[in-house]
């Protein structure tokens, strides 16, 4: 009996029972998800500010009456400032938590977008004005913020280390290889169809910004993963891949500015941002599941929870940019090649009409001495007619 009492057999026994780390692992899978999901919806909070100020900026230059650079104004360094630090924040949020669960977050930024431009208006509205054009706006944001708050909730719990050996393992795995045999095929597919067949189609553009997008996703989450353990102590930059990620990152980037340069171009900047959220979003999970496996040991609960907050934020977007006021630019002349009897070309450079003259004037301008006889405009008769007392006037032109 004494014997069993013993402290050693309890010590034994406490050390034989099997210890549950099912606990810690869940709350540390939930403190870096929340630490990723914050970072990246205060870097989402920074750049809408400030590309608000920048753009107030410009404003204020445009209606001041002395003529000064806009680099030189406060409000625009302010402005670049809370850009880079925004940034920052969305750059780390992706070292701490899943790729799938970061990228839809970018619907903050669509929601503090809509909430500092209607701060920054600066007209009179009337109730009826304010429901027809404020009202949809509102519900999106409602309906974002649900979705995001599901988005965070349900979010996928995968936290590998980034390590330049798990990348790599990574990169040569059979699923990501065929996911990128099929992007590049679909990316050729629609580069082909934009430039040669001219296809200048929104989704074409945006489905070109979002493959491109799905890439530097992939990049930045591999850098700053990398850059976070290397902080902590384990040292990664002196794989080879960091820098290859780094180049890929710096290079896709690049490319998807060009692209929405064009096309903001061509459609306008609400059109833009829900739909390139949408493809950007889609193809940037699907990227973050086949590459980093972010939904392999998760249940289906929160598989079919995390698409409907995904669903839920996809409808808020589209219903504020929606009702964006179209921006319409006032012509105070009529174009050239919109007048009436002026030369157009067809599209193989022929001409509509050949010119009379090798001079140019037009109207009351006209010298019409050097043309011949057969091109000289017929004379009417010229009638001007006079009412009550005035007297009626006919003649005409003799040669």
């Amino acid at each position: 009996m004494e014997k069993a009492n013993s402290p050693s057999l309890q010590l034994e026994q406490l050390v034989t029972q099997p210890i549950s780390v099912t606990d810690h692992e869940d709350a540390f899978s939930y403190r870096e998800n929340l630490i990723g999901a914050l970072l990246a919806i205060f870097g989402h909070l920074m750049i809408s500010i400030a590309l608000n100020l920048q753009k107030y900026s410009h404003i204020r230059l445009v209606s001041c009456k002395e003529t000064k650079a806009y680099f030189r104004t406060k409000t625009w360094w302010c402005g670049l400032f809370l850009l880079c630090l925004g940034e920052l924040g969305v750059f780390s949020a992706y070292a701490f938590a899943p790729l799938s669960l970061i990228v839809p977050l970018g619907a903050v930024s669509v929601i503090a977008s809509t909430i500092v431009g209607v701060i920054f208006i600066r007209e009179k509205w009337k109730p009826k004005d304010f429901l027809r054009r404020y009202v949809l706006s509102f519900i999106g944001c409602a309906l974002a913020i649900v979705g995001t708050y599901l988005l965070i909730t349900f979010g996928p719990n995968n936290h590998e280390v980034m390590t330049g050996e798990n990348i790599r393992k990574h990169l040569v795995s059979w699923p990501f290889l065929l996911y990128m045999l099929v992007e590049i095929i679909l990316f050729c597919l629609l580069l082909y169809f934009y430039k040669q067949k001219k296809a200048d189609y929104i989704v074409v553009i945006l489905l070109l910004v979002a493959l491109l997008g799905s890439m530097t996703v992939i990049t930045v989450k591999a850098v700053a993963g990398m850059i976070v353990v290397s902080i902590r102590g384990n040292m990664q930059l002196g794989y080879p891949i960091f820098y290859i990620m780094a180049v890929c990152m710096v290079a896709t980037t690049t490319f998807q500015a060009e692209f929405l340069t064009q096309a903001s171009q061509l459609y306008d900047v609400s059109q833009i941002a829900s739909v390139g959220y949408i493809l950007s979003t889609v193809i940037g999970i699907t990227a973050g599941a086949i590459f980093y496996l972010d939904f392999i040991a998760e249940d289906v609960l929160h598989i079919c929870m995390f698409c409907l907050g995904c669903l839920i934020a996809f409808l808020g977007v589209f219903l504020i940019t929606k009702n964006k006021r179209k921006c319409v630019f006032f012509e105070p002349y009529i174009s050239m090649d919109a007048m009436p009897s002026m030369q157009n070309l067809h599209d193989n450079g022929t001409a509509v009409q050949p010119e009379l003259k090798p001079s140019f004037s037009y109207g009351a301008l006209e010298n019409n001495d050097s043309i011949s006889e057969i091109y000289t405009p017929a004379t009417l008769t010229v009638v001007q007619e006079e009412h009550a007392s005035c007297r009626i006037m006919s003649h005409s032109k003799s040669e």
